[in-house]
């Protein structure tokens, strides 16, 4: 079993409340469990309205499978959010 772990910081400069903030996080979010059936949550930056930091997690059998599901996510995002992306991190953890 293998576990993809993204963490992904984007930057929403016109964003001028946590309210405006927290509506792109759920649209965004709720967009990503339904297409790629993984977990997302935002993980830090909860206090700041122009940076939002999610983190996503993917379990499958094959490394394979999670690299193409990663770029897949990444591009979706870049795709669907207004947001600019400023940083990814990855790891795949084996058990």
């Amino acid at each position: 079993m293998k576990v993809l772990v993204l963490k992904i910081k984007l930057r929403a400069s016109w964003v001028h409340s946590l309210k405006e903030k927290r509506m792109i996080l759920l649209s965004i979010s709720k967009r990503l469990r339904n297409k790629y059936n993984v977990s997302v949550g935002e993980i830090g930056e909860q206090d700041t309205h122009k940076i939002i930091e999610i983190g996503i997690s993917q379990v499958a059998s094959s490394k394979d499978v999670l690299h193409a599901s990663k770029e897949d996510i990444i591009t979706f995002i870049e795709e669907n959010c207004e947001a600019e992306i400023i940083d990814i991190e990855e790891e795949i953890i084996e058990f």
